[in-house]
């Protein structure tokens, strides 16, 4: 039997933290008889979610590593993955976004749109992924799903419209009504296996009749025959419905909202129903590759099997058997013992082992069809490499990956954690492009880098527990940036002269500060004065003076240099001459263009009870934050704000303890900002005396 590629689906599931993405991913497993019984995610029953395989993850009840599985729902075949919720691993849910076709945006019925729930549908807006919104925790005390889509619609800008109805809310939630087919659903028996279809309760008719015409109304833009029905008042056929739904979703222009509790086991199996109604199979994805030998151009994918085979490693994982690479494959198919390239490093391979996985069990598998993701063993790659067969030399776009946005110095206690702490930051850096180290030339200590305080830590203690690394950290640092405040001219003759051939060249013009990006480099020269083969040497000599200010010893922003005059000399120009007269001319003005300190700048999101509002603001304040705005809903209130990250240093343990651990906070970067006069002057006073201390 050949395979049916429209009845596939590849699936993720993301939300804000602690919205309930693993506890569905859970019910989804048992509903699709993965598992045979479901376990809780914060494991108190002694096993743990079954997509949260890692000790750590069980302990502290959050997703860490994203986890991909596949599972059989009537006659489809549905790849799921369960991403994290912390901000602090985005680049988990970037990585899983950009292999998915679909997914499933899951919300708290009671705290509704949250902060990341915002940057979750910024990467689905990034990678064009339709999407189904979840209300979940409708069994909660203050539920309301109602005003959850008002949010979706006003916050997100989504075109939210509701497709099922809940039938009771909080404690006396026993069902849905779905608009599509007017019927109500009941989940029965002990964990709501039973479906049982029954008549829309009598008190709920008026509500469901009213929602209903307004889905009618909104998806009658996306079918005409659905909108000639509707106009001359006919009766509108549920198949007929579903396409509409299903075109305005594809088209991302429309949003199904469904209602449900995973933890009461309610709503789930008209989830997964959706989602092979709604969301789009492999072949209804545009897929582009860029061709390396055609300068680059855009090439579609196809879905078919017999063309050579594309494929993207996604993910890595190190385990004990060895490197694990998650693939997807895009077009043509993986077979076992097929030669492929990787488009990279222009390497060929064998595929050797390939297996599916289920969480962290896998089974062996000999061909993976168009649009499914596997595992391939012993590849060496990196994450984000293109395979490439039947002599195609095609890459795929690559995924956004952020800046880091703090370091940590870390030191091993003796010599044998120091082996292991250079195989644990091997394997980290591999898998996760957000997490990087790097030896200091000046204090030769060890530094990572990673997103936030989580991220670092959740690898510490993962170097302690998986490699018995033990290592001592520093204090968390800053990653600051230096830049100018305004215009300054140079003109500087870089001269040596050594028996033999010198070295001479003049670089003359000016820089100024540039807004717009990083750096930029203004070529004005005329007649010649320098030669045309020493203008790149004049843009790397700029270059490698970025990597140092002079202030406090961090890498310098927002600069444009522009030459307009020069020198040389027949004999003694040279490209190394050209470097070192640019490196000499941007020193020379830089300390005249008023240079300053800026700092990275946090956007902070801070949820509680309205009564501890006042203890929030001034810890803010305190912090040098700004508060940017604050929403009240009854008892609940949140608070955005920007505030200097090395301000947000043990803030969470300061929240806890003014608001009775009832509050939370998520932050993520926003920007760099100009650091405080007081400030700029302690960081320029710690960093002379530390070159006066490495001096001596």
């Amino acid at each position: 039997m050949a395979f049916d590629i429209s009845k596939m689906r590849n699936i993720g599931i993301s939300a804000h933290i602690d919205s309930g993405k693993t506890t569905l991913s859970e019910r989804i497993l048992f509903y699709t008889n993965k598992i045979h019984a479901i376990h809780e995610v914060r494991g108190k029953d002694g096993v743990g979610a079954t997509m949260d395989h890692m000790e750590l993850e069980r302990e502290r009840g959050i997703t860490i590593q994203s986890a991909a599985t596949q599972v059989e729902w009537k006659d489809y075949t549905v790849n799921l993955i369960d991403t994290p919720g912390h901000v602090d691993f985005t680049i988990e849910v970037e990585r899983s976004l950009r292999v998915l076709d679909g997914a499933v945006l899951v919300l708290c019925a009671v705290a509704g749109v949250q902060s990341q729930s915002i940057t979750v549908d910024r990467q689905l807006k990034r990678y064009h992924v339709p999407r189904i919104a979840f209300v979940n925790k409708c069994d909660r005390t203050g539920a309301n799903p109602l005003r959850v889509r008002t949010q979706l619609r006003e916050k997100l800008g989504l075109n939210a419209v509701l497709i099922q109805l809940p039938i009771g809310l909080e404690d006396k939630l026993e069902g849905v009504v779905d608009l599509v087919t007017m019927k109500a659903i009941y989940f029965d028996g002990d964990q709501g296996t039973e479906m049982r279809f029954a008549e829309i309760p009598v008190h709920m008719k008026a509500d469901a009749e009213k929602h209903r015409e307004e889905l009618i109304d909104s998806v009658s833009l996306f079918s005409d025959e659905l909108a000639e029905h509707f106009l001359n008042g006919e009766a509108i056929s549920e198949d007929l419905i579903r396409a509409a739904i299903r075109t305005g979703t594809l088209a991302e222009q429309f949003v199904p909202v469904m209602m449900g509790s995973a933890y009461k086991n309610k709503g789930i199996q008209t989830l997964l129903d959706a989602v092979t109604h709604y969301l789009p199979d492999p072949t209804e994805v545009k897929n582009f590759a860029l061709d390396l030998d055609e300068n680059e151009e855009q090439r579609e994918l196809s879905c078919d099997a017999k063309s050579p085979t594309v494929a993207l490693g996604f993910k890595l994982e190190d385990g004990q058997y060895g490197q694990l690479t998650y693939v997807r494959i895009y077009q043509g198919s993986l077979k076992k013992g097929e030669e492929l390239v990787n488009t990279r490093s222009r390497k060929k391979f064998k595929v050797g082992r390939l297996v599916r996985m289920h969480s962290d069990n896998m089974e062996d598998i000999n061909e993976g069809v168009p649009g499914d993701i596997v595992a391939l063993f012993g590849v060496d790659c990196a994450s984000g490499d293109t395979f490439c067969g039947g002599g195609l030399n095609y890459a795929m776009s690559s995924m956004f990956v952020p800046d880091p946005v703090i370091s940590l110095a870390i030191t091993p206690k003796d010599k044998k954690s120091g082996d292991q702490m250079g195989k644990a930051l091997g394997r980290f850096t591999k898998e996760d492009p957000t997490f990087q180290t790097y030896v200091d030339p000046e204090s030769n200590q060890t530094i990572i880098k990673g997103m936030g305080e989580l991220h670092l830590e959740v690898y510490i203690e993962r170097m302690r527990r998986e490699y018995k690394c033990d290592v001592e950290t520093g204090m968390p640092q800053v990653a600051y940036r230096e830049t100018i405040q305004q215009h300054a001219d140079f003109n500087y003759t870089h001269k040596k002269q050594t028996g033999g051939a010198g070295q001479y060249g003049r670089v003359a013009g000016f820089m100024e500060p540039y807004p717009d990006g990083d750096y930029e480099f203004v070529d004005n020269i005329k007649g010649g004065v320098i030669p045309n083969e020493y203008i790149p040497s004049c843009d790397k000599g700029f270059k490698a003076a970025l990597h140092k200010g002079s202030l406090i010893g961090f890498p310098i922003v927002n600069i444009r240099c522009v030459i307009n005059d020069g020198q040389y000399h027949p004999v003694d120009s040279s490209d190394i001459a050209f470097q070192q007269a640019a490196i000499g001319a941007f020193r020379e003005a830089y300390n005249k263009a008023k240079p300053c300190i800026l700092e990275p700048i946090m956007k902070v999101s801070v949820e509680g009870p309205t009564e501890f509002q006042g203890n929030i603001f001034g810890s803010i304040n305190q912090r040098r934050g700004v508060i940017t705005s604050t929403t009240e809903d009854g008892t609940f209130s949140r608070v955005d704000a920007e505030v200097p990250l090395s301000e947000m240093f043990g803030y969470s343990t300061a929240l806890r303890g003014m608001t009775q651990g009832k509050a939370e906070f998520s932050m993520e970067f926003e920007k760099y900002g100009k650091a405080p006069q007081s400030i700029s002057e302690e960081l320029i006073k710690k960093y002379e005396e530390k070159r006066r201390a490495e001096q001596k």
